[in-house]
């Protein structure tokens, strides 16, 4: 091969990549609220997820692509007890320990996942409950793992901290794309993202997200952040309050 042609094939491969991207279609998602403030009247609030798929050449294909969207945060460890009945009392018998479980985590899809991937790639991109990644830390049995994490599920399923609905997308047109999650009103505060993927022929064409912020406001924030910045003086404010409350109610019982 002559210098100039290993050049041109040189220049082939690297265009080969930008070729890729530019017919991929690409996502312009967007939230109804970047940041949502728990105050003492806080009871929920549903979220909403939305935007456009932008084709290239805005030409639509014939194959029909779906939407996943998933709402998920903040990370953090969680330590799991196991009770068992031990002559006749509960005790914990066994523990494990989760370096990363979410507090919160919602996915919605335009179909179920099962039908749209594969499970090697949904484990890739945690799609589904059932594939979260949770990093146990030191060796622990397969089976007793499986047995904590549907626990741990289970129980977030029912505080509403844990939510799939395979039907929560709605494409319309095969461009504009929507969804409702709900959020709780006992959410953990911290950092969310709202991802979206893209998703046709069991492939991730496309990934997307934006950060939501969840945060207590008015008389709640300040006393979290009074506990958060000053311990000290907050676990003395909170005992004198204990006192004065605790003599306050005796006294008017002794009137009675």
């Amino acid at each position: 091969m002559t210098r100039i042609g290993a050049s041109i094939a040189a220049l082939l491969l690297l265009l080969l990549p930008a070729a890729a991207q530019a017919v991929d279609p690409r996502l312009v998602p967007d939230v109804s609220s970047r940041s949502i403030e728990i105050q003492y009247s806080f009871t929920g609030e549903e979220l909403l997820l939305f935007g456009a798929i932008l084709y290239p050449g805005q030409r639509l294909p014939d194959d029909r692509a779906d939407i996943v969207v998933v709402l998920k945060g903040p990370v953090r460890p969680v330590v799991l007890r196991e009770k068992q009945r031990i002559a006749g009392m509960w005790v914990n018998a066994s523990s494990i320990r989760l370096r990363t479980s979410p507090g919160f985590y919602a996915i919605g899809s335009s179909r179920p996942i099962d039908k749209l991937v594969d499970e090697r790639t949904a484990a890739i991109f945690e799609l589904g409950l059932k594939n979260l990644s949770m990093s146990p830390t030191g060796f622990s049995e397969a089976k007793k793992l499986e047995r904590f994490e549907a626990g741990l599920v289970d129980l977030y399923r029912r505080m509403g901290l844990f939510y799939e609905n395979p039907s929560a997308v709605e494409i319309t047109e095969g461009v504009l794309y929507r969804a409702r999650i709900p959020v709780p009103a006992r959410v953990p505060v911290g950092t969310y993202r709202a991802e979206t993927y893209l998703i046709s022929k069991g492939r991730v064409l496309a990934v997307a997200s934006r950060d939501v912020q969840i945060r207590k406001a008015g008389f709640e924030r300040f006393v979290a952040l009074a506990a958060q910045r000053h311990g000290f003086l907050y676990g003395l404010a909170a005992v004198a309050l204990s006192l004065l409350l605790g003599y306050a109610a005796s006294a008017l019982f002794r009137r009675r």
